[in-house]
């Protein structure tokens, strides 16, 4: 795939793309609850994965992991747990980070990304939904 900008070209849609090409069916993408939003969720065999697609710019002070902040890993588990009520799920559940880096020009290209599986946990937080 050649580069693309990010407004003609989601980086959404890239790690969406990326998942099914390795086995995952997407189940939802930018899933709402009250709580908040779900970029992607996604399974494979053993796995549902709840995914938080975040764009950075080249050199940018801040990780996509950092950026992910207690609150906003909040919204994203109890955001998971709606879903999870609402569809029902037997898979263990993951939260994951998909990184894509944007060069300075505002174009980025296929290897330019991370994909972090189990990037943060439920461990800590409140969930009462």
């Amino acid at each position: 795939m050649s580069s693309f900008t990010a407004t003609g070209y989601s980086g959404e849609t890239f790690a969406a793309d990326f998942l099914e090409k390795n086995g995952y069916k997407i189940l939802a993408r930018n899933y709402h609850s009250r709580y908040g939003e779900i970029d992607i969720i996604a399974a494979d065999e053993n796995y549902i994965a709840f995914v938080e697609v975040k764009l950075r710019k080249n050199g940018s002070i801040v990780s996509p992991l950092e950026s992910v902040s207690k609150s906003k890993r909040a919204k994203i588990i109890k955001t998971a747990v709606d879903y999870i009520v609402k569809y029902g799920c037997d898979l263990q559940p993951r939260f994951d980070i998909f990184a894509i880096e944007i060069k300075k020009s505002g174009e980025f290209a296929s290897p330019e990304f991370e994909y972090f599986k189990n990037a943060f946990s439920a461990d800590g937080l409140e969930l009462y939904v």
